[in-house]
């Protein structure tokens, strides 16, 4: 059993104590089960640390705990940062590379690239090893930043975002894997509470720092701030990180891999946000290229669902984390969450930049109230779980206040008082920040410790498509919102350049063009169009976060476990999970 005190020195795993598993609260039948699975689980599985000495593998001091736990908290805090530390920069973006077509990619293609690798470097430190896989992803997310900071134009710097988002995707998801592998289900709340907390920060932080950088140095200090955070993570993991190394040769790990899981699920990708992007922008959502990449892309999905169960020996994502009804309502709270908090962190900023007029950093200023209310409550709810053993109730509220909030950002217009305006920020920052991890550990609640890097990968998986998804389609509400708004814009007396800066797909990047109207009319109409549209965007996330409310009933409480015994990585390890899942 890995000792709960992180500050104490960590001794091997031992067998779990019978009398922990008598205090769960399932049925004695379920009970039996899961403790026959607990002991076979640790029959298999035990600490084998990366070149340690015969002396040193009983111990994990707490410097080097704190020093794994710390690169840990510093990469996700890189990768979380630059989903959105772009957002308030993109109309000085678009200005200084002399180019609007395609600005929804620069967020977009790292969250769809985010989305698609994730599952792939989860999998990948399954047969590897974990720290071979985190090292890797933060190389990789040094050098996509500096591409991304030394880009001549904007292809080279969506593609630059593109290869950021598939390091990301290793970051996110074997942050939780390393974590889960180091602390038991009881004691990793703890830990996911502060990593929520710093995903809440540096998500809302994001606008703030990218407009700061913006309006006092340049946006391309957005991705050269990455630089020294990625070296000094990448130290720590290199000397720090003590976690099972199978020393996996490279041919034989790549016989293993998934590829008709890893092909599918790109395509899925690929496809499916293509045309959510193209519909009613650069095509009509009716016309034969959207039709053809949704449809497509729905197709792939039964492809990737048919390779998981019968084609794939070693599968990218185990469907048996869809078995319950508790499992497949927590994967829906989870993906309402990530659609509707990635909406608010990216629509926002739009709102005060368009309609409040704010600087790219006055609007970073705007959304602090989410920043630290998001923080603090991630990590109260964190404590509350790890000191009451219960994530059901915290999940119950989170998702009300979430979708109270939500509704209540409709209301927004260009009179709204601002103290109005950062209140309900407070309601809607805590309930978000109550929805980042607690999905997860009930997740991880309804699998064996063996199954718990899948069961992330897949929820993580889902949650980046989710976002993905939410940032394409509340674009395209918002560019045909105002395309509708186009005759109002006509009949104010706007000049035809003025119309067509903010036509569709231009008018996010165009959002200055609001302060160099001088007639007071036409400003306040143009004003209008943009509240009218981002009101329409915040319609369709109260709807999504309606559907959390609903779904979060049917999420069952079970007992979190303070035993804990290490996951062993490698194709040997993976036959033998593979083999008892079958069996």
């Amino acid at each position: 059993m890995a000792n709960d005190n992180p500050m104490d020195p960590v001794t091997p795993p031992l067998v779990a104590d019978e009398s922990a598993a008598k205090a769960d609260v399932e049925t004695p039948a379920d009970s039996s089960k899961r403790n026959s699975s607990d002991r076979s689980d640790e029959q298999q599985l035990t600490v084998e640390p990366l070149h340690l000495d015969e002396a040193d593998t009983n111990v994990r001091s707490r410097l080097r705990v704190l020093a794994i736990v710390g690169a840990l908290y510093l990469v996700l805090f890189v990768a979380a940062l630059d989903q959105t530390i772009i957002a308030t920069s993109i109309p000085t973006v678009t200005a200084d590379l002399r180019s609007a077509a395609g600005y929804t990619w620069i967020g977009g293609a790292y969250l769809l690239a985010n989305a698609a690798a994730g599952p792939i470097w989860t999998k990948g430190s399954d047969i590897w090893g974990r720290k071979p896989a985190l090292l890797g992803s933060v190389l990789i997310f040094a050098v996509a930043s500096i591409i991304a900071a030394v880009s001549a134009n904007i292809q080279t710097l969506i593609s630059a975002r593109a290869l950021q988002g598939v390091a990301a995707g290793g970051l996110f998801q074997l942050v939780a894997v390393t974590i889960s592998d180091l602390f038991s289900l009881r004691k990793r709340a703890l830990y996911f509470g502060w990593m929520g907390g710093v995903w809440a920060l540096a998500g809302s932080a994001g606008p703030l720092i990218g407009g700061a950088f913006s309006e006092l140095v340049s946006w391309r200090w957005c991705f050269w701030v990455n630089l020294p955070v990625c070296g000094l993570s990448f130290a720590l993991l290199l000397l720090f990180l003590n976690v099972h190394n199978p020393r996996t040769g490279l041919r034989e790990g790549l016989v293993a891999v998934d590829w008709f899981g890893t092909v599918s699920i790109l395509g899925v990708s690929v496809l499916l946000l293509l045309g959510l992007n193209f519909g009613g922008t650069t095509f009509p959502w009716n016309s034969a290229q959207v039709i053809c990449l949704i449809v497509f892309g729905v197709l792939m999905i039964g492809f990737f669902l048919f390779s998981e169960k019968r084609l794939a020996k070693y599968p990218l994502m185990p469907l048996t984390v869809f078995k319950t009804l508790s499992s497949n309502a927590t994967i829906i709270v989870a993906m309402g969450h990530s659609m509707v908090n990635i909406g608010i962190e990216y629509y926002l900023p739009l709102f005060f930049q368009s309609v409040r007029q704010a600087s790219p950093l006055h609007s970073g200023l705007l959304l602090l109230p989410i920043t630290i209310t998001a923080a603090a409550a991630d990590v109260v709810a964190g404590i509350l779980i790890h000191r009451t053993g219960r994530y059901r109730e915290i999940i119950w509220f989170g998702v009300t206040l979430m979708t109270l909030a939500t509704g209540l950002y409709i209301d927004f217009w260009t009179d709204t008082p601002l103290a109005r305006i950062i209140g309900i920020q407070i309601v809607g920052g805590t309930g978000t920040a109550l929805l980042f991890q607690t999905p997860l550990l009930a997740i991880h609640n309804s699998v064996s410790q063996s199954e718990v890097a899948s069961a992330t990968a897949s929820l993580a998986f889902i949650r980046s498509l989710a976002t993905s998804v939410s940032v394409v389609v509340g674009g395209a509400v918002f560019q045909n919102s105002m395309t509708t708004r186009r005759s109002s814009l006509v009949a104010a007396g706007l000049s035809d350049s003025v119309l067509d800066a903010l036509a569709g797909d231009q008018a996010a990047a165009n959002v200055g063009i609001v302060a160099t109207i001088s007639d007071a009319t036409q400003r306040r109409a143009v004003q209008d169009a943009f509240a009218w549209s981002v009101r329409n965007i915040f319609i369709l996330y109260t709807c999504v976060a309606g559907i959390t409310v609903v779904a979060s009933i049917f999420i069952k409480q079970k007992h979190m476990s303070t035993e804990h015994t290490e996951t062993k990585t490698g194709i040997e390890n993976l036959a033998k999970r593979e083999n008892d899942n079958s069996s």
